[in-house]
């Protein structure tokens, strides 16, 4: 699958995160139940809710990548992530991406029904995850990182933060082709928090446009509920969509082709201002 099929030039992409997790920092714990796991009915209905309000994927997880969350055992990752994925397959005609950076998980999840694969290790944790994409010929998101997320706040440090990230994603998406992935099967992501200051995830937002041009893929953003936005607004992680959306607008303006937000309905609106004001610039440079 290309990913400007599921990304396409005309649209601005909206990702909803759906996360199956006890633990994420935003939505942790919403769709578990005590000593039975995944409530599979919550999470159908909330990805129902995401598409009724114009999310056009659904990116499901189960591992949470928090700063200093540990990692998830691949049984317990995969019995999370797999049963909602077939549940959401059979009721939703929208295209789904297992948010994983295990080879074992992604295979798992694509034979329930997922078409995209989501790595915010940027093919660092599980190299072999690459080949799976390869295989299965799904999108796959490439994402940024330094470190894991155990280490990945701990002192990070930038020159240059557009020039280094560019440069450390187009070494992972040259890994990626050599394990067979195709060049339109990629998509990047600069892992906005994932081992970043406030100021690095402000100037990569305000830099999506740069980083289209400099690697020739689409661009997905993920600012959602993010503690950089607290270094701008102080808000606690709860009252931060509002913060989210004009992160989302102004991204989308710079040039981002997608968004992964929690909350989709105001992500859509927001998204859809930034959009025409892009387009505004763009026919007025005319």
């Amino acid at each position: 699958m290309n990913a400007s099929t599921i990304f396409p030039p005309h649209r601005v992409t909206i990702v909803g995160a759906l996360n199956v997790t006890p633990d994420s920092f935003s939505d942790g714990g919403r769709f578990m139940r005590s000593g039975v796991g995944v409530n599979v009915e919550a999470v159908v209905g909330a990805a129902e809710a995401m598409v009724g309000d114009g999310a056009h994927v659904i990116d499901v997880g189960g591992e949470s990548t928090r700063p200093g969350a540990a990692v998830v055992p691949i049984d317990d990752e995969i019995a999370r992530t797999v049963p909602a994925i077939e549940a959401i397959a059979k009721r939703i005609d929208a295209p789904i991406s297992i948010d994983t950076r295990k080879a074992s998980v992604a295979e798992a999840a694509i034979e329930a029904g997922a078409c995209i694969v989501n790595d915010v290790s940027g093919l660092v944790f599980d190299p072999a995850l690459a080949a799976v994409a390869a295989r299965a010929r799904t999108v796959l998101i490439v994402g940024h990182a330094r470190g894991t997320p155990e280490t990945m706040q701990r002192a990070p440090h930038y020159d240059d933060t557009l020039a280094e990230v560019a440069q450390e994603l187009a070494d992972r998406l040259a890994f990626a082709e050599a394990e067979g992935v195709a060049t339109e099967q990629l998509v990047v992501d600069p892992g906005i928090g994932f081992g970043k200051l406030a100021a690095n995830n402000l100037a990569l937002l305000g830099c999506a446009g740069a980083l289209r041009r400099r690697l020739g893929c689409p661009v997905l953003v993920g600012p959602s509920r993010k503690s950089f936005l607290a270094a701008v607004t102080a808000e606690a992680v709860e009252n931060r969509d509002p913060a989210t959306w004009a992160a989302c607008a102004v991204a989308v303006f710079a040039g981002a082709d997608a968004v992964r937000v929690h909350d989709v309905a105001g992500a859509q609106r927001a998204v859809a201002v930034g959009r025409a004001i892009r387009d505004a610039g763009v026919e007025a440079a005319r």
